[in-house]
């Protein structure tokens, strides 16, 4: 049998997944339950556009609670305060700039599961997340970048997340 995928993430974020498979489990099931229900009444499955819906809202509600489940029951929680505090890890808020004389970026390091780059967090296992991890305040770092290139940043803050 294959080892099961680790899932580094915050506390917080472990967090926002059990909500998040809660909802799913006591309320999104019963709705989509109660719209087959009323879609099986409108008799023809076979042309019930209504049934057809339902059912595969419940497939992707059903794949994305076992998604859930696997990464909770596989989650690594990463304590970032027993960590070095000028060290970048899983859990720290690190903000770089690139060189030789580009703004400053900050972004919070969580895992694959808890990203949205959008609010500032990004996956561990990202290009950047994944050059700048276990370095330190004031380091330059290279960064390889998906398209070939790369880029050289300074580290001029860290802080937890």
């Amino acid at each position: 049998m294959a080892e099961e995928k680790e899932y580094p993430m915050t506390l917080e974020g472990k967090q926002k997944l059990a909500d998040e498979l809660n909802t799913l489990i006591t309320e999104k099931r019963a709705e989509i339950t109660n719209r087959i229900q009323i879609a099986r009444s409108f008799g023809d499955l076979s042309e019930n556009s209504e049934y057809a819906s339902a059912k595969d809202e419940q497939a992707f509600v059903e794949g994305r609670i076992n998604t859930l489940q696997n990464m909770l029951d596989n989650a690594v929680i990463i304590d970032s305060s027993a960590i070095d505090p000028d060290e970048v890890s899983v859990g720290k808020k690190v903000t770089f700039k690139e060189l030789p004389d580009e703004e400053p970026e900050t972004y919070s390091i969580v895992g694959g599961a808890e990203a949205d780059p959008f609010e500032g967090k990004i996956s561990n296992e990202s290009p950047i997340a994944k050059a700048l991890l276990g370095h330190h305040l004031n380091d330059e770092v290279q960064v390889d970048l998906p398209n070939g290139g790369s880029m050289q940043v300074k580290i001029i803050a860290v802080e937890t997340a």
